[in-house]
C-alpha cells in the first residue's frame, strides 16, 4: 500500500482509540515509520534500475515483515502498551494485501509469499481501501460516526 493509505489508516486508529501523546508517537511510528526502510534500499534500487519505474522491486527488509514482531512484542511489553503491536499489525495486513513478494520470516527463512487477495488487481484494492479509510475519518473528525 502507498504511504498515503497508511497514514489514513494510522490517522483512522489515533481518532478511534483517542491517542495522545507518547501512544500518538508510536501510533504513527509503527502505522508509517516503519516504510523507512525504503529510503535505505533507495541507493539500492537506484543502482539497479536507476530512475525507472520497476514494480515488483523488493523494497521491503525485515522492519516491516512480522518477524520485527521478535522486537516490537518485548518493546510493547517494557513501555506498558500494545499500540506499536495493533499498529504494527495494521501496517503489515495492508502491504501484506497488495501482490509484491514478502518474506515473512526474513532473514530467517527464505520463505517468498505473495500475501493474500492476490487475485485483485492492486489499484482497485487500493482505491477501495482509500475511499474507506477517507470517509471513515471524515466522519470520525466531524462527528458523524462515533466510536
Amino acid at each position: 500500500m502507498t504511504i498515503v493509505t497508511h497514514f489514513l489508516a494510522t490517522t483512522l486508529g489515533v481518532q478511534a482509540l483517542g491517542l495522545e501523546g507518547r501512544d500518538k508517537v508510536l501510533a504513527y511510528a509503527f502505522g508509517m515509520g516503519v516504510d523507512i526502510d525504503h529510503a535505505v534500499k533507495a541507493p539500492y534500487y537506484l543502482r539497479a534500475v536507476g530512475l525507472r519505474d520497476k514494480r515488483g522491486y523488493y523494497w521491503r527488509s525485515s522492519l516491516q515483515e512480522p518477524v520485527a514482531l521478535l522486537w516490537i512484542v518485548p518493546l510493547s511489553l517494557f513501555l506498558g502498551t500494545i499500540v506499536p503491536i495493533l499498529f504494527f499489525a495494521i501496517h503489515v495486513a495492508m502491504d501484506y494485501s497488495v501482490r509484491f513478494e514478502k518474506m515473512p520470516f526474513y532473514p530467517y527463512s527464505a520463505y517468498v509469499t505473495r500475501g493474500w487477495l492476490a487475485s485483485v488487481p492492486d489499484k482497485v484494492k487500493e482505491g477501495i481501501l482509500f475511499t474507506v479509510l477517507l470517509v471513515l475519518n471524515v466522519a470520525l473528525y466531524w462527528g458523524w460516526l462515533h466510536v
